[in-house]
């Protein structure tokens, strides 16, 4: 039996610190992953997240990925 590769998202807080809780699911495909985060990015901004890191098997291998945010502290459209 063969381990498979976990994809899963850092989060990052305006001053850049991580925040201390999970994006979503971990995922079996960096295409999994990028369209989940595709798919949620407004939500996460919504939430305070100002970028997100993507990490296979727990090391960093892009970003981290700033959120487009409004001025009032919401995703932008």
């Amino acid at each position: 039996m063969s381990v498979q590769p976990q994809w899963s998202w850092r989060l990052h807080g305006p001053e850049g610190a991580v925040l201390d809780r999970t994006a979503g699911p971990a995922f079996t495909a960096r295409f999994d992953a990028e369209q989940w985060l595709g798919e949620h990015w407004r939500s996460l901004a919504a939430d305070g997240v100002a970028a997100v890191q993507l990490l296979h098997d727990g090391t960093a291998v892009a970003g981290p990925v700033r959120l487009p945010q409004r001025a009032d502290g919401g995703a932008a459209d």
